[in-house]
């Protein structure tokens, strides 16, 4: 009998980082095991056999993903030949739902005889949620981050094991000293996007809005977090656009200093993301923002029929509102200013946010992820030969 073997697929960089401690949990779990599939720097520096890279799989929006449709088909049935060729004992595919799903879909209509395995769910209780049922279908095991998510599918339809979130291990064992700043500052911290078209559609007005409280408050320090060192330029020249022509009170700090900025920060603007549940993990009141194309609010609106109560992952956990969230056509440069603005004049307004983040931390049980996941893999390979259960 040949070999243990998984086969992983990651799609974006949050998907390469959960990938990267997954494969180092399973190396040590399972020294044997061929760890083959599609990932990033991180999971290929941690082993992964390559066979595609993730970069070749990272687009953005309703309409930059159907322009990139013809490509993406290509790498599709390029990848699902490869996995039926090469006929893994378990697949797991992180995040990247639409492109997940449809290879689960795809592989279990050819019968493919191995376990197939999703983590991290799809947000089905945003929208799609006729996407349940089809997963309950072709899936064998959902490893879910969020408690709620558990409670939507039915238990004898589909395996679901909450494994806990990532950020809540990674914020309790961060030693790291915060940034440098003097402490006669407060500190507004920016973060405004991880990918080219949300900096072009976010940032200015961002930026704008914080030119204007600096102005104000001569006690303020802006630090801009920049996700990858390319954006540096452009971040510049679009602040000098809006006529920040000195770096007084301004600093440009990488991704990777994103927790110790957090650490100091006294509040914060962010475009909504996983960043979001960091911010609220550290305890940092934050305003979130996300801009949207007007195409794609048309098709959110009317053809998904998005319709949430909230928006922001922070205040879909806590069923409330922790974090003002100005999605769409509520992101004005006045909305942001009038809540930054209440941030700044009330202590009392950034203290009863800070008690509200703490109820996040509490909500969200305190697992380590990766090691939850590689336990439960390798009890399924134990069990090997793996019998197609669907």
């Amino acid at each position: 009998m040949k070999g243990p073997s998984i086969f992983l697929f990651a799609g974006e960089a949050s998907g390469d980082l959960h990938g990267e401690k997954l494969i180092q949990n399973l190396r040590r779990e399972i020294p044997s095991v061929r760890i083959f599939g599609v990932g990033g720097p991180k999971m290929r520096f941690a082993g992964l056999e390559c066979i595609m890279p993730m970069e070749k799989f990272q687009v953005m929006g309703f309409v930059d993903v159907f322009f990139a449709l013809p490509k993406l088909f290509r790498q599709f049935f390029r990848l699902r030949d490869e996995i039926l060729k090469e006929n893994p004992d378990i697949i797991l595919l992180i995040d990247y739902p639409g492109f997940n799903l449809a290879m689960a879909k795809s592989l279990f209509k050819r019968s493919f005889p191995g376990k197939i395995c999703q983590y991290i769910c799809p947000s089905v209780w945003a929208w799609g949620k006729k996407r349940i049922p089809k997963m309950e279908k072709i899936l064998d095991l959902l490893f879910v981050t969020f408690p709620f998510e558990k409670e939507l599918f039915d238990p004898k339809k589909l395996q679901v094991e909450y494994v806990g979130h990532p950020l809540i291990q990674q914020t309790e064992s961060d030693k790291a000293p915060p940034i440098d700043v003097d402490p006669k500052y407060r500190v507004l911290a920016l973060f405004p996007g991880s990918r080219h078209k949300e900096l072009l559609r976010n940032f200015p007005s961002q930026i704008r809005v914080c030119k204007k409280l600096l102005d104000e408050h001569p006690d303020l320090f802006l630090v801009v977090s920049v996700a990858v060192a390319p954006f540096s330029l452009l971040l510049d020249q679009m602040m000098r656009r809006e006529g920040f022509l000195s770096k007084d009170r301004i600093m440009f700090v990488s991704s990777a200093q994103n927790r110790a900025l957090m650490k100091r920060a006294n509040f914060a603007i962010a475009k909504s993301g996983t960043c979001n549940l960091e911010l609220a993990l550290y305890g940092v009141p934050t305003i979130v923002t996300y801009a949207i194309d007007p195409l794609d609010l048309f098709i959110a609106r009317n053809l998904l029929r998005i319709r949430l109560p909230h928006y922001c992952i922070v205040n879909i956990i806590a069923k409330k509102r922790i974090f003002p969230e100005l999605y769409g056509p509520n992101f004005t440069q006045e909305a942001l200013y009038d809540h930054a603005k209440k941030f700044l004049s009330s202590d009392q307004s950034l203290e009863e946010c800070r008690e509200k983040c703490r109820e996040i931390g509490k909500i969200l049980e305190k697992k380590q992820p990766e090691e939850e996941i590689s336990s439960i893999l390798k009890s399924l390979l134990d069990e090997r030969p793996i019998q197609n259960l669907h």
